[in-house]
């Protein structure tokens, strides 16, 4: 195992490679603008030889499988004297029934604000308090996080509480009913941000308007969920074997291993989480509307379902993305914002999901009034790419992009760790990270122009428009068949008044 010494160093090095690449590389653009254009020699500043990257070899955490099946990876990080834990546990939000959406969101809240069988979550928040700690749980769509961070010298105290609130929750009704209230504002205010509405719509289009991947609480769903529920949960999950623990910080790892093994080694194997079969069912291609009318613009994504990062075409579909809608520099942003002025933001790409497709989505945000005039030119831009496909320079621009920002993305141990815990998680190798720094550098030309041609359907894509219609260029029902999206919020069940303030 690396020393912790050994881990920085290789860290410091890729990430001062990085910097001095990306800041010569734009000062030399800078001084050869100054330039004459009529030179016929080749500049001497293209003579100069940048340095290659070098190879990404991160530091690796010390991975352990404790008999009952539990996940351990343990990073040393000596640079301050804290330790922070995280364990994931499979089973999340998309395997909750339909008549109980948002029972994870409660979960996550009570499981820790509703404390233990010993400590109420009041006495565990002044025991952590003094100690300037903290233990936290949450939840997400296809696992349920419980986390602590402390100072080194009261690791013992705390990992005790989080062991503790890890199998022994008490879900005190009190600590539901507060959560609960805190969904039924939440859905209250969920179309007040157009950005919000539009991503939530466009999650429906992509993936099917009842898919888990979709649904959002409602006033019924979140009222039904019970403590019983909570209890039932946890008691379904929450076992070794569907654990995996990543510990990170100042510690000897034989010792914490020791430690771990103490803790969790003698608590039994339960039932196996199973991940639930979900079938993606995009919505046909057509325009779909939203009149919001306390707006004077307008948020447009077309999207269809995209890919896993399993996909062969993964590491292609990254370099199509940035090249094509991934920043300031990308196709997108320079001919409909920067040429045509039509755009606020704009961009997008074929999205990669860990264990289902994301959501191929393009995007633009312009004023009302140019708003037909906006979907026109992504249709422009999409069919561009058959008579000009990104070329030579596109590709080496997006490549530099990704790769020299690629190290800011794992800059210390902590960020690696939680990188290995994704990979053991959804089951891909182990050395995927280090790969990808490989599978960027050996895409080419040919590659992103199949990537585009194999997903970017224009006629498979649904076009969804948040905005105020009375105010479009045009109407939508100019571009072909428009329909008209209700989001009106369901009344809450009779007895339940939500305390929603000015948002009645």
């Amino acid at each position: 195992m690396w020393t912790t010494m050994k881990m920085k160093r290789a860290l410091s090095s890729w990430f001062a490679v990085a910097v001095l690449v990306a800041i010569f590389g734009s000062s030399l653009q800078l001084w050869a603008q100054t330039q004459s254009q009529t030179q016929t020699s080749t500049p001497a500043w293209q003579q100069i030889s940048i340095p290659k990257l070098p190879e990404f070899h991160p530091p690796q955490p010390k991975r352990i499988v404790l008999p009952n099946g539990m996940v351990v990876f343990l990073q040393e990080d000596h640079e301050l004297p804290m330790i922070d834990g995280t364990a994931r546990i499979r089973g999340g939000e998309r395997s909750v029934p339909a008549k109980t959406v948002g029972l994870t969101d409660v979960y996550g809240e009570v499981w820790r604000t509703g404390g233990t069988k010993t400590q109420t979550g009041d006495q565990l928040d002044d025991f952590l308090e003094q100690r300037a700690a903290k233990v936290e749980t949450g939840g997400g769509p296809d696992s349920t996080t419980a986390s602590f961070s402390c100072l080194k010298e009261d690791f013992d105290d705390v990992f005790r509480v989080f062991v503790d609130v890890l199998r022994n929750p008490e879900f005190r009704a009190e600590k539901i009913e507060i959560a609960q209230k805190g969904l039924y504002d939440g859905i209250s205010r969920r179309n007040d941000d157009p950005s919000q509405i539009a991503g939530r719509e466009a999650a429906k289009l992509a993936y099917g308007a009842n898919s888990p991947y979709a649904r959002t609480p409602e006033y019924a769903t979140v009222a039904a969920i019970t403590r019983q529920d909570l209890i039932d949960w946890h008691a379904k999950y929450v076992h070794p074997n569907n654990i995996i623990i990543g510990v990170v910080g100042d510690f000897d790892s034989a010792k914490m291993e020791a430690r771990l093994r103490e803790a969790f080694a003698s608590w039994p194997k339960g039932q196996k989480a199973t991940d639930p079969e979900i079938k993606i069912e995009p919505a046909k291609s057509a325009y779909y509307e939203v009149d919001k009318t306390d707006v004077n613009q307008s948020n447009i994504q077309m999207v269809a379902p995209g890919i896993t990062r399993k996909s062969p075409d993964y590491f292609a579909a990254s370099v199509f993305n940035e090249a094509f809608g991934g920043g300031f520099s990308s196709r997108l942003f320079g001919d409909i914002r920067t040429t045509k002025g039509l755009a606020y933001a704009v961009g997008g790409g074929i999205g990669a999901g860990w264990d289902h497709p994301g959501i191929l989505r393009l995007m633009v945000s312009t004023k009302s009034k140019t708003t037909v005039e906006s979907i026109q030119a992504l249709d422009e831009e999409i069919a561009d790419l058959k008579k000009r496909p990104i070329d030579d320079e596109e590709i080496k621009r997006a490549k530099d992009s990704i790769l020299n920002s690629f190290v800011f993305r794992f800059d210390s141990p902590e960020k690696v760790l939680q990188e290995k815990m994704a990979y053991e998680f959804y089951g891909y190798p182990l050395d995927f990270l280090e790969n990808f720094q490989k599978g960027i550098e050996k895409v080419t030309k040919e590659n992103v122009a199949g990537v585009a041609a194999k997903y970017l359907h224009r006629d498979q894509m649904a076009v969804l428009v948040v905005g105020h219609v009375s105010e479009f260029d045009k109407p939508l029902s100019s571009l072909g068949t428009v329909k008209k999206l209700d989001i009106t919020i369901p009344a809450p069940p009779p007895g339940l008044v939500p305390d929603q303030g000015e948002h009645e």
